[in-house]
């Protein structure tokens, strides 16, 4: 008893201290994108660029390379050692962030812009997919709303302190000093994290229940057959790309209607997403955990009339002549953003066998980013250019105003999805036995202490 006590306890240990480096790593994996939307209109006026220039730089030409890449990178994650390749990425895109601070021309910044996208696509697939090898299906919405925990901690760096870096330092330093700590968490994931698979697939390969690698053609085919998986996958990619288009030009909206400067809206953006994207995370995940595990068809109910509700609250911002009321919509529809991305990412999981999981999340930032974050900022710069003759320097405004609906679109997929997820979820479980096997099948195995 004394020994099993013990397993647990390093189980327990492991466990927390491997969701919370993969929290770190992911927050500062999506610190660049939001220092680099900050600082937008310096960029501008450094580089006499225009919207539409800014747009794609932010979109298409990022989002290309950050989709396409994940694929590979996914399926060697889905056989090979996660943590290896979390760490190796992880080196590689805090080495190019710092390469942006150098750029002199739009070309060398958007080649840079290239780099990171690469390093950053070895991410979050993998680290998804190890999370849900160490947690059951129950546990899974609350671990993967901690680990979406670091979205809104990479606000808190990425606006209050890259808004006070460039306030201080300028825009190319900047990005210098923000790419310091991945090198370091790049040396922690190396040398503390472990691959789980090492550990049981001895013994599951002697007793012949070591899972194979499936092929690509079973991967597209099992996805592509998954009816919940389909609307999870176009709901996330419809809000994606009205979210990043209005994500990604809302600080130089501040700036040009509000006339704030990057230190004062730095502040204020790391409280409304730093803050209340803490908040939403935590707690969208700890009450699908706890009142509603294992019923992903409530879940998902909840989270499309959440998501519809996302686009009344963003109207609001953009109708307002007010700042304080903006900031206040603001900050409301960044709880509630925040609290669906756990259950969201936790049900994905749980709709594919283990070996399928990394690929599976891959194939959803794919859609999610080529049409999401590759369009979404372009389609809005080119919108508020065109708009200007009209508008002037409110053009933005009435630019992200017309995206604010679409968040109702990705809602009734999430409601759709809610239909057929209990079928499909006992469909895997038939056809590929229980969501938990192999890994949680050996759990004194892979409790192996850092």
């Amino acid at each position: 008893m004394p020994f099993r006590t013990s397993i647990r306890a390093r189980t327990g240990a492991y466990k927390g201290y491997l969701l919370a480096v993969l929290l770190v790593i992911q927050a500062f994996n999506y610190v660049d994108g939001l220092a680099l939307g900050l600082v937008l209109q310096d960029i501008k006026v450094s580089l006499h660029l225009t919207d539409t220039e800014l747009g794609f730089l932010t979109g298409i030409a990022f989002a290309l390379f950050y989709s396409v890449m994940g694929i590979p990178l996914a399926r060697w994650a889905d056989r090979g050692d996660r943590a290896k390749i979390i760490a190796l990425t992880t080196a590689l895109w805090s080495v190019a962030v710092a390469l942006c601070g150098n750029a002199r021309t739009f070309l060398q910044l958007l080649l840079m812009r290239v780099g990171v996208a690469v390093g950053e696509s070895g991410c979050v697939p993998p680290a998804n997919s190890l999370i849900a090898d160490y947690f059951a299906r129950a546990e899974r919405p609350r671990a993967l709303g901690i680990y979406m925990l670091g979205a809104p901690l990479s606000a808190l760096i990425g606006y209050f302190v890259a808004g006070w870096l460039n306030e201080f330092y300028g825009w190319r330093l900047m990005f210098v000093l923000l790419s310091l700590p991945g090198v370091i968490l790049s040396v922690l994931a190396w040398t503390t994290l472990r691959e789980p698979r090492r550990q049981v697939k001895q013994v599951l390969e002697d007793s012949q229940s070591f899972p194979t690698q499936p092929s690509a053609r079973t991967v597209i085919g099992t996805l592509s057959r998954n009816l919940t998986f389909r609307h999870l996958l176009l709901s996330y990619a419809v809000t994606c790309f009205f979210g990043y288009g209005i994500q990604q030009w809302q600080p130089a909206f501040f700036v040009r209607s509000y006339g704030m400067d990057t230190g004062t809206l730095g502040g204020w953006f790391a409280l409304v997403y730093g803050g209340g994207g803490i908040v939403g995370s935590y707690l969208g995940g700890m009450l699908a955990s706890r009142y509603l595990a294992d019923n992903e068809t409530l879940q998902l109910k909840l989270m499309g009339v959440a998501n519809a509700s996302f686009g009344v609250l963003a109207a609001c911002i953009y109708l307002s002549s007010n700042k304080s009321f903006a900031l206040a919509m603001l900050g409301l529809a960044a709880i509630g953003g925040a609290a669906t991305s756990g259950p969201l990412f936790a049900c994905i999981q749980s709709l594919v066998p283990s070996q399928m999981r990394a690929t599976a999340t891959a194939v959803l930032y794919l859609f999610a980013n080529l049409i999401g974050l590759g369009f979404g900022p372009l389609l809005a710069g080119a919108l508020s250019d065109s708009l200007r003759p009209i508008f002037g320097s409110e053009s933005l405004r009435f630019t992200l105003l017309a995206l604010c609906p679409g968040y109702c679109w990705g809602g009734w997929h999430l409601w759709r999805a809610s239909r057929s997820v209990a079928r499909d979820l006992s469909e895997v479980s038939s056809d590929f036995g229980d969501g938990d096997d192999p890994m949680h099948s050996r759990k004194a195995a892979i409790a192996a202490p850092v």
